[in-house]
């Protein structure tokens, strides 16, 4: 079961790991053919999250459209990592779980059946879309 504690310390752990991964990404993995993404280095194909990396380092920069064409995820991540951090931070400051409650609502609309058949079938459209791009 999720707790709220549990939830606010993931988040952080994660938006942190996300923006030190995104540091190395500029400064090492861009100069080789280095790639984390254990899907491709087994299968030598991209997974649906492929390209999700160079789309919120796009967004850094300003650049939606190519962020829009290197993944359509990375506009999810990137918000994420931008709201999560600064969200828990208010809740924690206020003594409040504003945060721990959405994320509740959230999950709650995302374990209806069609909802989550929706959510499957954008990623495999995208994972179809990663396929044929090849970027």
């Amino acid at each position: 079961m999720m707790t709220r504690n549990k939830l606010y310390g993931l988040l952080g752990v994660a938006c942190f790991l996300g923006f030190v991964y995104l540091l190395l990404s500029t400064y090492y993995f861009q100069q080789s053919d280095t790639t984390l993404c254990w899907f491709k280095n087994v299968t030598g194909y991209n997974c649906p999250s492929c390209g999700t990396t160079r789309a919120v380092l796009s967004l850094f920069k300003a650049n939606l459209l190519q962020s829009v064409q290197f993944n359509p995820l990375g506009l999810i991540v990137f918000l994420i990592m931008i709201i999560a951090p600064v969200w828990i931070a208010v809740d924690l400051l206020t003594q409040q779980d504003t945060l721990f409650q959405k994320y509740k609502q959230t999950e709650v609309f995302l374990r209806k059946p069609l909802v989550a058949s929706f959510f499957i079938l954008l990623i495999l459209l995208l994972w179809y879309w990663n396929l044929t791009k090849n970027l």
